[in-house]
């Protein structure tokens, strides 16, 4: 299973990637409406997105589906650290605040049960 996991995690990585990419053409001003949509940045990502989509296609495989969700919301701490470091967004405390939570919640969803066993162990 840990295979598949690393693909879908690789695969949200992508996507967060591709995100910035998109962000990016959108800044730009283009002659036409049409040259907004068929120029190379824009069509790059989306030929990413589909390759992000297949690693998760393929993730689901040996992922269960409880657990890809999951997986899936490591894209928003890419995101976050992705338009820090390429478009110098800032990370105030709500938005790391945010992003905190979500780790927490992948942690516990992850890990849960193995947590609150070594949590009552103690006791």
């Amino acid at each position: 299973m840990n295979k598949f996991m690393l693909i879908m995690l690789t695969g949200t990585f992508i996507a967060s990637c591709s995100q910035i990419v998109l962000k990016k053409a959108a800044e730009k001003e283009y002659p036409s409406k049409i040259a907004e949509y068929l120029n190379p940045m824009v069509m790059g990502a989306y030929i990413v997105f589909f390759g992000a989509s297949l690693c998760s296609v393929i993730g689901y495989k040996g992922v269960p589906l409880s657990l890809g969700p999951i997986l899936e919301a490591t894209g928003y701490i890419w995101v976050a650290v992705l338009g820090k470091i390429f478009l110098g967004e800032k990370i105030g405390a709500k938005k790391a605040t945010g992003l905190c939570v979500i780790i927490i919640g992948i942690v516990i969803a992850s890990f849960g049960s193995e947590i609150l066993t070594a949590i009552t162990s103690l006791f």
